[in-house]
């Protein structure tokens, strides 16, 4: 070999020697880039305070909400409180004016109906918090909507009916509505859909459309008055499963549960599933409650990185419906209840 080369070979083993002494240093403090992500991330999330307000705790539904965004956002080394207004809605407004009052960086609500929180939720985002809205949305169009499109959720129920009572099949055509709250959402819009198929087919007669209050006792009572004015009732559609199993029951007690098919939309709890896997539902419309759980969570990271003013856009994070029936009502489809 030349001196020539061999100085030129020497030359090119020490400049490896040391970019593989730099590349280990680098390898040893991770990358510049991974530290600056995440510098960023923790100094937008890190010590900020989540609020959360259902209409209700101890229900599957708001419990698993509960559930999932406790663990995502104290995970991020966040703050997470919460009120349990009871069901009652005096309650639930003065819990409301409250947390504003704390002014949190951020406010997770459920709405009972579509007017009684809007000026405190348009008040929280004035001062400088985030609303996210769950599942049921005021007049109030707040920095983000986490849930179902009803409107949706109702046509699918309805089409299914139809399906099963409408033109062609035979049957009586009956169909009986228990809505949940008249001003909430998820009744306004669910029966929007609902009747928007229902008035194309001549067949489908609705016998009864009255709210239940999302209570099952008062499903019930409504139901037993049905059935007995209308014993060839084909199809229940409840929009909300816990009520509906109240006019399941009902239907049950009149022997009449193997020709009435009962439709409900809900979160998708183990109590769903077990309605449908005793023959008490005939079909059900999941909204899966630990997803729309992470996507809460995902709304609220995803508001607080951005940075921009409260109420300056709206986002929406619509959750994807999942038929569930006899079949597939187990395991991962139906999240489990807390253990008492």
């Amino acid at each position: 070999m030349s001196r020539r080369l061999l100085n030129a070979t020497l030359a090119v083993l020490a400049g490896a020697v040391v970019v593989g002494g730099v590349t280990a240093r680098a390898q040893e403090g991770g990358t510049k880039t991974a530290r600056e992500l995440r510098e960023q991330y923790d100094k937008a999330v890190k010590g900020k305070t989540v609020a959360y307000i259902p209409i209700a705790l101890n229900v599957p539904l708001s419990d698993e909400w509960g559930r999932v965004l406790r663990d995502e956002v104290e995970w991020r080394g966040m703050k997470f409180i919460v009120r349990d207004p009871n069901n009652n809605p005096s309650a639930m407004q003065q819990a409301l004016t409250a947390l504003v009052n704390d002014k949190p960086d951020v406010i997770v609500v459920q709405n009972p109906s579509v007017t009684l929180l809007q000026k405190e939720l348009k008040r929280a985002e004035s001062q400088g918090t985030y609303v996210i809205q769950v599942n049921m949305s005021s007049n109030y169009k707040s920095s983000a909507f986490v849930g179902v499109d009803w409107v949706e959720i109702g046509r699918m129920l309805a089409e299914d009916v139809v399906k099963q009572c409408g033109t062609g099949t035979g049957k009586s055509g009956k169909v009986q509505i228990v809505q949940g709250e008249l001003t909430a959402a998820a009744s306004v819009d669910q029966i929007a859909g609902v009747m928007e198929v229902f008035n194309k087919d001549p067949a489908i007669k609705v016998v009864s459309n009255q709210a239940a209050n999302w209570d099952a006792n008062t499903a019930l009572n409504i139901t037993s008055t049905v059935i007995q004015q209308h014993p060839d009732l084909c199809a229940s559609v409840g929009f909300w499963g816990i009520m509906e199993s109240g006019a399941a029951q009902a239907i049950r007690n009149a022997g009449k549960i193997d020709q009435v098919k009962v439709y409900a939309s809900g979160e998708g709890s183990q109590l769903d599933c077990d309605q449908l896997q005793q023959g008490s539902f005939y079909k059900f419309l999941s909204y899966k409650a630990t997803e729309q759980g992470h996507d809460l969570a995902t709304a609220a990271i995803s508001l607080l990185q951005m940075g921009e003013k409260p109420g300056s856009r709206n986002i929406e994070y619509y959750t994807r419906p999942v038929w569930l029936d006899k079949a597939n009502a187990h395991g991962a489809m139906c999240f489990a209840l807390p253990k008492s």
